[in-house]
């Protein structure tokens, strides 16, 4: 007979090994781990697909921010692709889970809602291989994530017993500020407000009703309290799009310091409504987050000198010129398949473009190489090529 947990049974299985180690004798408990001091590593995922015409390539850009003034400083994979082995999707959540776990996997919709698609992450995260082999907080490993993507607030454990939710990572995007305000207002009501108030918020704090919450911690609570101090409660005060992940990049880093951070940019998807132009001027909006995140590092002397970036697509797109829309990236093309991946800072070799075939699932492994831990799940070897 096979047995079926839940992503809840099995992140009961693993909070209740945790505490069973904790109570355990000192020779069988989790010896400490140390601090981690660096470097602090920020993946920036050009997100919403896009392809290296108007990206990486200096003649066609509309990123001339990347294209021109960053690419001489690091190493540059302009042939990384996604492996176009069956059931593998070229989509956004599935390509930021490609990235975050260093496998390829077939994905289930875990959601139970009309049009929603949730999915997750079946081996470890970057975030919990961190903060399983240093004593790093949950809140300084961010997932900074948009609000036309709430299905994408799940990523912060996978189901692996191993690590899972006693690793979790963090979420800052307008959804989980949304239900920071909605927590606070519950205890003002009664009746059949309190009991719809309480089901907005489960609805906001997970992206599927059967998967554990985690709860924010005091410091992301004091996040949201900063931000709402500045921007209100309305939502028309703060950016939107990418615009707004920009935004609550620049302030968790201020406020926050995480050691790993994934800014997930999604704007260039906007294609799908049919005019080019969503596209190419979302590209530009992506690259002026960039400029202001580096150049946020640059003054900072927290990241100053110990950061390294990695920028990468999540998925390509097509280049059918027939196409009635434009740029599209789900009819499992070709071009869909064809990403890059671009490196820079502490220790990464400089004025360097690596003209060879690598996967997307490599940039696991490297994120592991730089920062000290081992991505044992990953399927693909580190991108040697970008050590110094």
């Amino acid at each position: 007979m096979t047995i079926r947990l839940s992503r809840r049974d099995i992140a009961r299985v693993a909070l209740g090994l945790a505490a069973t180690a904790a109570s355990a004798t000192p020779s069988f408990a989790q010896a400490p781990r140390p601090p981690y001091t660096g470097p602090n590593v920020i993946v920036i995922r050009f997100g919403g697909g896009v392809r290296r015409r108007e990206t990486i390539d200096t003649q066609h850009s509309y990123s001339p921010y990347l294209s021109k003034a960053l690419l001489p400083q690091g190493t540059l994979y302009p042939l990384m692709r996604i492996e176009g082995r069956e059931g593998i999707v070229t989509s956004h959540a599935q390509g930021t889970l490609n990235i975050l776990t260093g496998r390829y996997d077939r994905y289930e919709n875990i959601s139970r809602r009309f049009g929603q698609e949730t999915f997750e992450a079946k081996a470890p995260t970057l975030f919990e291989y961190l903060r399983a082999a240093y004593d790093v907080p949950a809140h300084q490993t961010l997932i900074v994530n948009g609000e036309n993507r709430p299905d994408e607030d799940i990523l912060v454990y996978s189901t692996d017993p191993h690590y899972g939710i006693r690793y979790h990572s963090s979420v800052v995007s307008l959804t989980q500020f949304k239900a920071h305000l909605l927590r606070g207002k519950i205890g003002t009501l009664s009746g059949g407000e309190r009991t719809e108030a309480e089901q907005q918020l489960r609805v906001l704090e997970s992206a599927d009703l059967n998967r554990d919450i985690v709860r924010p911690s005091g410091p992301l609570e004091a996040f949201w309290e900063s931000w709402r101090r500045d921007y209100g409660e309305s939502g028309l005060v703060n950016a939107r799009g990418d615009r707004l992940l920009t935004a609550l990049s620049l302030r968790a880093m201020k406020e926050l310091k995480p050691k790993l951070m994934l800014v997930n940019y999604q704007d260039p998807d906007y294609i799908h409504w049919g005019n080019a132009s969503h596209y190419t001027r979302a590209i530009a909006i992506i690259d002026d987050g960039i400029r202001q995140i580096v150049e946020a590092v640059a003054a900072d002397p927290h990241y100053r000198g110990n950061t390294v970036f990695i920028v990468t697509p999540d998925c390509g797109r097509d280049d059918n010129p027939l196409m009635h829309i434009p740029y599209q990236h789900h009819f499992n093309s070709r071009a869909s398949h064809e990403v890059w991946a671009f490196a820079f800072g502490k220790g990464i070799a400089r004025k360097t473009v690596v003209d060879k075939p690598v996967e997307q699932t490599a940039i696991a492994r490297t994120v592991g190489q730089i920062m000290g831990f081992d991505a044992k799940s990953a399927e693909a070897t580190a991108l040697g090529e970008v050590f110094a």
